[in-house]
């Protein structure tokens, strides 16, 4: 069969790859073209455009690059009328995925979503596009099940890849092997994830640091984005000389006694890795974050650690709560205070029950393939 699949972010090209491997284990004569990056292509996609190249975040972003978002849109809906595959399965990413899942649909190919658009934090108005284009739903947060259910949409929950992506590194500590190749001392280690996004980097990064440097019994370790340099970091950084290491974040947290993540993603592989942590997060100006949190906002929080747990799990400092001072007392309960750090260890084992077992990328495929064959 042919799939035609779209991922339009770096976690999206993970998922993605792993999915593409799984589904050509159950058909190897799948032909797989679309959008992706590196690993997709590793994979055995033919990648007709990377991930880089439909970054456009944020209004004015958008704006200055409508005329390229645009010829994406026609040269992805050309290329699929041509292609003609028996699926389009897109990955997350819904301000590209949720037009192209219409255009599918108009021309009567199949759909199938892997990676649920996030409608039940934001926008959640989003749910009608999906119930009108896409034919069937492949989720990976236990609680997306039931918020579908109010609109009467079966979804199919594989359980989280991201379980997948990690146990696939087959890590185990060695932190004198992994002090030495990266230089490092012998302070035990506060890991520093600021996000992947030069705006979001910009704004958390000096105060993430300022609050590690308080601690001098450690070191603070930047986990560095791929498509950054360290000439982007340096001015955030001061006198400080904290190291940045790249694609090497699992690793990073692993060897960490404690890290102060980014809100996002990271938040939940912090956890999964077992990792005690502060949330952060940002947004600028402050009004926006109040008008997107009146009109848009649905959870109560914001990290997908508490969301899962329903409760607060971890500490989120976001907006005017993100201080100096905040975020060092809060390090300060984690580092000093074993009951407040067993506490939280302990939620972190009730949200991988929640998650469930292993093998998300290997049931989502069986998914897919037995019903493209009904």
């Amino acid at each position: 069969m042919k799939y035609y699949v779209l991922a339009g972010e770096a976690s999206g090209d993970l998922h993605a790859s792993n999915l593409i491997k799984e589904i050509s284990l159950i058909d190897p004569d799948a032909q797989f073209r679309g959008f992706g990056g590196e690993l997709m292509e590793q994979a055995g996609m033919t990648v007709l455009k990377h991930y880089r190249d439909l970054a456009f975040m944020g209004i004015v972003p958008v704006i200055m690059n409508i005329r390229t978002i645009q010829k994406n849109f026609r040269f992805c809906e050309q290329d699929m009328l041509t292609f003609q595959p028996d699926v389009l399965i897109l990955v997350d990413y819904p301000g590209f995925n949720l037009r192209m899942a219409k255009f599918a649909k108009a021309h009567g190919i199949r759909t199938f979503y892997y990676i649920s658009p996030k409608v039940w934090a934001w926008k959640e108005q989003r749910v009608h596009k999906i119930l009108a284009s896409v034919d069937e739903l492949f989720t990976i947060l236990p609680f997306e099940t039931e918020f579908y259910r109010k609109y009467n949409y079966p979804v199919n929950y594989v359980g989280n890849p991201l379980l997948d992506a990690i146990l696939e590194k087959k890590m185990s500590p060695d932190f004198p092997r992994f002090r030495n190749e990266n230089n490092l001392s012998e302070k035990p280690i506060l890991a520093v994830l600021p996000g992947s996004r030069k705006g979001e980097i910009s704004v958390l990064l000096p105060i993430m640091l300022e609050a590690a440097a308080q601690f001098s019994d450690f070191q603070c370790i930047i986990a560095g984005a791929p498509n950054m340099g360290i000439e982007f970091y340096q001015p955030f950084m001061k006198e400080s000389k904290v190291p940045v290491i790249w694609g090497k974040t699992y690793e990073i947290l692993i060897h960490s006694r404690a890290a102060i993540v980014s809100s996002g993603t990271a938040t939940l592989e912090t956890a999964i890795l077992n990792v005690p942590q502060v949330v952060v997060y940002r947004l600028t100006p402050k009004w926006l974050f109040n008008f997107l949190k009146f009109f848009f906002l649905k959870t109560k929080f914001v990290s997908l650690v508490n969301i899962i747990l329903e409760k607060e799990a971890v500490k989120e400092l976001i907006q005017w709560n993100f201080t100096l001072k905040n975020v060092a007392q809060e390090l300060g309960k984690i580092l000093n205070d074993q009951e407040y750090e067993k506490r939280m260890l302990a939620d972190y084992r009730e949200m991988m029950i929640k998650l469930g077992e292993p093998g998300a990328s290997k049931r989502a495929a069986g998914l897919m393939v037995g019903k493209l064959k009904t």
